[in-house]
């Protein structure tokens, strides 16, 4: 008689000394919580309801113990009922550039400073300035039934917008002046910032000026800021052909080691270059130091956004500088007013914030 093969056990996994079977990692209930303490699941509700502030149910010793058993446990609220019974998800969807930009993390402490007093969370994303990972990011947000977006910028793939169009939430588009918005705008013009740091530098005595920035497709927003260039030095009568692209957005501190150098090779006779961000101008100012080549005496360096990099190297970089946790703070603000309107029944009326910037002439020009 053929010897029957012994019965394998189901795979366990082993954490912190202890095997825990597959069952074992399913996900805690509130029907866990409530056999703990010995209660219903109704009781258990009400005690978590109580918690975020709707009334008195339990005692207060069995609402500690219920509480306790959560923590023990770590159940945590499963949200889903409660948004599509209320159309209140708790959270809104905000899509920024790139996680190790301080401008754009400045800008998401704004707007979660702004809405997290009303009990709203940031669920937070980011599209590596691509059109179509936002695109894409956009989806699965959607499908999680945020109350409102923020974006950055304003240029999205048709399919984008339309998804945004249709899930009849708020959208704030930020960081621009938007020609066609979806809705609401807080930002400011990225042409008229540059041309203004531009007429700055002419009234320092600067006329063969440069622009560096990335491949125009790549960076809608650098693509404003090297029109606004054309558009000053055309209308100082000076040459505008200066311009160099090299590379995707966000444009690098390598990048912009690489660019000076292209430039300085290109037009020798350069005076001043102007980055499209602090970033690519802290990297050409290094490596000017590196070359030799005096700065601001044998090239003046400009960049945009403020950011910190900018001011603290030496000498310190001059720039246009943006407030970007108040753009993030006034798109929270205007975004909490349409998530209430919306919550009537209502639609707030489209609206635009126009964010102050300010060239900050440094050391560098």
């Amino acid at each position: 008689m053929k010897k029957k093969s012994p019965v394998r056990p189901r795979s366990a996994v082993t954490v912190s000394g202890q095997s825990l079977s597959p069952a074992a990692l399913r996900h805690v209930t509130m029907a866990d919580v409530a056999a703990k303490v010995g209660v219903s699941k109704m009781t258990v509700s009400r005690a978590l309801n109580r918690s975020e502030g709707s009334g008195r149910s339990a005692t207060l010793a069995l609402h500690e113990r219920i509480l306790q058993a959560c923590k023990e446990m770590g159940y945590v609220v499963d949200q889903t009922a409660r948004t599509f019974s209320s159309k209140r998800s708790g959270f809104v969807a905000a899509l920024i550039p790139a996680l190790n930009n301080s401008n754009f993390s400045d800008t998401v402490h704004g707007l979660t400073s702004a809405v997290e007093a009303s009990g709203l969370q940031v669920l937070l994303g980011y599209t590596d300035n691509d059109q179509h990972t936002e695109e894409r990011l956009l989806r699965a947000m959607l499908t999680r039934r945020p109350e409102g977006v923020v974006l950055t910028g304003g240029s999205h793939t048709p399919a984008a917008r339309n998804l945004l169009k249709a899930a009849g939430v708020p959208v704030i588009e930020t960081w621009d002046l938007v020609a066609d918005p979806i809705e609401h705008t807080v930002g400011f013009s990225n042409a008229e910032a540059v041309a203004e740091l531009v007429r700055h530098l002419h009234a320092k005595g600067y006329r063969r000026m440069a622009f560096f920035g990335g491949v125009p497709e790549s960076d809608a927003r650098g693509a404003d800021r090297r029109r606004g260039f054309e558009s000053a030095m055309k209308g100082l009568c000076l040459d505008a052909s200066r311009i160099l692209s090299v590379g995707r957005a966000p444009v690098s501190m390598a990048d912009g080691a690489q660019g000076v150098a292209q430039v300085m090779l290109r037009w020798p006779d350069v005076q001043a270059l102007v980055c499209v961000s602090d970033h690519p101008a802290f990297g050409a100012l290094m490596e000017c130091q590196r070359r030799g080549w005096a700065v601001p005496d044998r090239l003046a360096i400009a960049g945009f956004g403020g950011s910190e990099v900018a001011a603290s190297c030496h000498p310190q970089i001059s720039t246009v500088a943006v407030d970007c946790v108040s753009i993030g703070r006034a798109a929270g603000q205007l975004l909490l007013r349409a998530i209430d309107a919306a919550r009537q029944g209502q639609r707030l009326p489209a609206e635009t914030v126009l964010a102050p910037f300010r060239v900050e002439l440094r050391g560098s020009t």
